[in-house]
């Protein structure tokens, strides 16, 4: 009988048929195929998935920056001494400085003294030529002269007047003196009968009109004596003034010649022959000699903590001097304000206008304290934030932070680090507007 062919193929699951056997049996896969079908099966979903969350941890994550690892420099935040100093350069500057005016006005006609030169008070510096301060002067001490003649008449006529009264009053008591003398005669003649009451009578009337008229004298003289005492003073005033007077025009003649007003070095003094001058206009100064003064330019950033009084010390050759801040100018210019320092006990020789010495000036007292280096990682941070590394060293991660006091090798940290953390502490300038770092 014919034997029909199948529409589909023989697969491998179908039975078939070995020559020589009585009936048909399925064929089993191996142990092998099952097992790398059923990882095909589940394994790769996991596989799958897994290379998405690795994609996922390579990408950096928003505002990430990556840096290599050879351009970072990585400190440890960690508990020191700190030496609350601040390093400043400062300039010798003269303690004392003088400015020389011209008082009056003319042409320089000698110049004696020379910009540099050591000079004691009353020096000649200069002499000036002024005609017309001259012709005013003699007609000005002409008039004065005239003033005091008058004075002096005023002082003659008051001196005659008392002379007049004192006499007059000298002659009121002699006549009265002489009138009773006369009157007790007359009485003892009357008693002895050679003289009448009538003509006694007349000289008594003579001696009570000399007794009036020198009481009327005397009271007199002592108004007239206040009255010229005060005259007196008024006068006495009148003449000094007038002389005082005299001593400023020739004082005005005499400031044609410039002088030092102190002992010291005579600096900025340039004058020429036949220079004009005017009335204040200044020549030069005197500095003080061997007395000197440091001014330093300390930037804004300590202006709070720089106080008169503070310590400083500098060391010139092989000794430490000390210093005290005696003056403190809070007016900040191209961020910076001006000190000054004294010198607590007389600076040594040697030193020169304009010189540079490096000192220290002493904020506070040395304490322990989280610390950090004071390098470039403040520039662009202020000490505001800094990059804290993880413990796996592979990313930084920006976090705020405060920071205190500050010398040249450390910035203290008051809040937002702990001890043993790791800081980059190199420049933040070219990742400043990033929060994330992956250190490659």
């Amino acid at each position: 009988m014919d034997q029909s062919i199948p529409d589909n193929p023989v697969t491998a699951e179908t039975p078939r048929a070995i020559p020589g056997a009585g009936m048909d049996r399925a064929v089993r896969p191996s142990r092998q195929k099952l097992l790398f079908r059923r990882a095909l099966r589940y394994g790769t979903p996991i596989a799958m998935a897994l290379f998405v969350w690795g994609g996922w941890r390579l990408i950096p994550a928003s505002g990430t920056l990556s840096v290599p690892q050879t351009q970072l420099s990585i400190a440890t935040v960690h508990s020191a001494p700190f030496l609350d100093y601040l390093p400043v350069r400062a300039t010798v500057a003269p303690l004392n400085v003088t400015f020389i005016d011209a008082i009056q006005g003319g042409e320089v006609s000698e110049v004696v003294a020379k910009d540099g030169a050591l000079l004691e008070k009353g020096n000649v510096l200069a002499r000036l030529t002024n005609p017309q301060l001259q012709l005013d002067v003699t007609s000005r001490k002409a008039q004065i002269a005239s003033q005091l003649g008058a004075v002096s008449a005023q002082r003659l006529t008051l001196q005659q007047t008392r002379t007049t009264e004192e006499t007059q009053l000298a002659e009121a008591r002699y006549n009265l003196l002489k009138a009773r003398r006369e009157l007790s005669i007359r009485e003892q003649l009357r008693g002895q009968g050679f003289e009448s009451d009538a003509n006694v009578q007349s000289y008594r009337d003579e001696a009570d009109y000399y007794a009036q008229r020198l009481k009327r004298l005397e009271g007199a003289l002592v108004q007239d004596v206040k009255v010229a005492d005060r005259q007196g003073l008024e006068i006495d005033e009148e003449a000094q003034r007038l002389r005082s007077n005299l001593d400023v025009v020739e004082a005005s003649l005499d400031a044609l010649v410039l002088r030092a007003p102190l002992s010291g070095r005579l600096t900025n003094f340039e004058l020429q022959p036949g220079q004009s001058l005017k009335a204040g206009d200044k020549i030069g100064q005197i500095d003080s000699e061997g007395l000197y003064r440091l001014d330093a330019d300390i930037d804004e950033f300590y202006l709070g903590r720089v106080a008169v009084g503070e310590r400083a010390d500098a060391d010139l050759g092989d000794t430490k001097i000390a210093l005290t801040v005696s003056r403190v100018h809070p007016q900040v210019t191209n961020g910076q304000f001006h000190a000054e320092l004294t010198f607590d006990k007389p600076p040594p020789t040697g030193l020169r206008r304009g010189e540079s010495v490096d000192l220290r000036i002493t904020l506070g007292e040395t304490h322990r304290a989280l610390v950090l280096p004071n390098s470039a990682w403040l520039e662009a941070s202020g000490g505001s934030s800094a990059f804290v590394v993880a413990l796996n060293g592979r990313t930084a991660d920006r976090v705020s932070i405060t920071s205190g006091r500050r010398n040249p090798d450390q910035v203290e940290i008051t809040d937002g680090l702990h001890e043993g953390d790791q800081v980059i502490v190199s420049s933040y300038n070219s990742y400043k507007n990033f929060n994330h770092l992956a250190i490659k």
